[in-house]
């Protein structure tokens, strides 16, 4: 057997599980429905982080937050409490293998441990692994790709305990980034050309730190982290119009600034973000062999901002929309249109994580 398998991690499910994203300034959780391939968004809620309750995807009081994603869910009005949570992709660390597509599990087991022993910088009886059978491997018949998936046991511990104070099961621990592929393979459709056969970069803005991804035809090629986030925009607020940090983002969030923010504040962050998008590709195309990109996809806490998309557009001269994972879906009557209009582009890893529940 392998080392203390991470909980479920890629491959585990139940009937239905919560995705719950614990990010920087909020909690996220999302409920899905479906069969065949159609899904339905059941519900979901967005609960606020109070400032460094978590930091560069570390926890730093589990009690006071499963205090808040206790409420989130009591919020959320679910009749289950099985969840499926995300480690920062910055903690854990991931392979891709190829292997006769004949090979035993026994054998596939003591392939990966070999691997895991030659990449992974700590002994295996610290860490967690697990690994999953992507499919045959592209252009070598016979073969099939494995992804190899570790991450330190305190990393997982925490993230199992947290969901358990807050009354919940963790059935699934699973990477942000693999979390995110889930969600944009179920919005890929609703691209331009639906996305087949091109190169698209998301860019999931956070308050910190954007991660920036690129896929093609539903697969995850890339993947970075960025150190710009809507957290800058705060800070220029502050400067502008000598605000305090809290009423800064309470005004960043709900309007009420004087006329020439848009002109002084808002309009040269956007075009600040534009250039930082456009070095990322810039990057991507220089230092890989997958070319150049052809769509962009924002998302996050900045992708609503007015004009974002157009600066982007203008800068990069590429294809720019804005996330929505749930394009595709139904929605529930429960669920308010014009409140989910504007929450979408912030709830792509909780819809990612809820899309295990069907796999």
């Amino acid at each position: 057997m392998l080392t203390d398998k991470l909980s479920s991690l890629l491959g585990g499910r139940s009937s239905t599980l919560i995705g719950v994203d614990v990010a920087t300034t909020s909690i996220k959780l999302v409920e899905l429905s479906g069969r065949n391939g159609k899904f339905q968004l059941e519900r979901y809620a967005i609960e606020g982080l109070p400032k460094d309750f978590v930091q560069d995807g570390n926890i730093t009081n589990i009690d006071q937050v499963s205090a808040i994603l206790k409420r989130g869910l009591k919020r959320l009005g679910s009749g289950t409490r099985s969840v499926a949570l995300a480690l920062p992709s910055a903690v854990a660390i991931t392979k891709r293998i190829t292997v006769p597509a004949d090979q035993k599990e026994e054998d596939l087991e003591l392939t990966v441990e070999a691997e895991a022993n030659q990449s992974i910088p700590f002994p295996l009886d610290e860490v967690n692994l697990d690994y999953w059978v992507v499919g045959p491997a592209p252009n070598m018949p016979g073969e099939v790709e494995v992804l190899i998936a570790a991450a330190r046991k305190e990393k997982v511990d925490d993230i199992v305990a947290l969901a358990e104070s807050a009354g919940a099961k963790a059935q699934v621990v699973d990477i942000e980034a693999l979390a995110m592929q889930n969600a944009f393979s179920a919005m890929a459709s609703s691209l331009p050309g639906k996305a087949r056969g091109q190169n698209v970069a998301l860019f999931d803005m956070g308050s910190q730190n954007t991660h920036f991804y690129v896929f093609h035809n539903k697969e995850l090629l890339f993947s970075r982290e960025l150190d710009f986030g809507g957290n800058q925009l705060t800070i220029e607020i502050q400067r502008a119009f000598g605000l305090p940090q809290s009423e800064a983002e309470a005004a960043k969030k709900s309007g009420g600034l004087p006329d020439s923010y848009k002109k002084d504040v808002l309009q040269p962050f956007s075009e600040n973000i534009a250039m930082e998008i456009a070095r990322a590709l810039q990057f991507f195309s220089t230092t890989t062999t997958h070319g150049q990109v052809q769509q962009i996809v924002l998302a996050g806490g900045c992708a609503l901002i007015p004009g974002l998309e157009k600066a982007v557009a203008k800068q990069t001269g590429v294809s720019v929309t804005t996330a929505n994972p749930f394009a595709l879906m139904k929605v529930a009557g429960r669920v308010r249109a014009q409140q989910l209009s504007q929450d979408a582009p912030l709830l792509l890893t909780a819809c990612g994580l809820a899309l295990r529940s069907f796999e």
